[in-house]
């Protein structure tokens, strides 16, 4: 079941977090298996799995960065394994950022690497919370152009953390 519809609220990048916790605790009472100790079998693993689905809708709509690759999921634009089309700027721009992070050989040049890298962080957070903040009053088409854009982001953030792990690496050198 899509966590959404489970948790009766509109899908979207932008929950607000007290709506979402507000709901988990309304049905982990609802669905606590304690209550359902003198039930049958079959209405106690019902009662399991709804419990357990609870916990992983909360886990994954109280995530900013799950609830966004769980839509992405939703909608067919991110799978386990997929290899994305990234685009070659932005793979050059890595390539010569990850050159640049083997040759390194102070501290100082390490930290110039890493206030880079922490900026083309800023501007892709930046550009997907524009793209993320009015998705829920788009129509039908408009979204899923916008989700094309925001998965593009999404696995250029992908590819930027491991950038980010290279740099964690190479800083304990020093």
């Amino acid at each position: 079941m899509n966590y959404f519809d489970f948790y009766g609220l509109p899908e979207t990048f932008n929950l607000n977090d007290a709506d979402v916790k507000k709901k988990f605790y309304q049905l982990s009472k609802q669905y606590h298996p304690d209550f359902y100790a003198n039930e049958d079998e079959v209405k106690q693993q019902e009662i399991l799995e709804l419990s357990t689905l609870n916990n992983k809708a909360y886990q994954t709509l109280g995530n900013p960065a799950k609830r966004l690759e769980y839509i992405l999921k939703l909608h067919n634009l991110v799978s386990d394994g997929a290899k994305p089309q990234l685009p070659a700027d932005f793979l050059m721009e890595m390539m010569d950022i990850n050159e640049r992070i083997m040759e390194v050989d102070s501290k100082e040049e390490l930290g110039s690497i890493t206030a880079e890298v922490l900026a083309i962080e800023g501007d892709m957070n930046e550009e997907l919370s524009g793209l993320t903040a009015d998705y829920t009053h788009l129509d039908d088409t408009a979204k899923e152009s916008r989700l094309n854009d925001i998965a593009n982001i999404y696995f250029r953030q992908k590819y930027l953390l491991r950038i980010k792990e290279s740099l964690d690496t190479f800083a304990a050198r020093f």
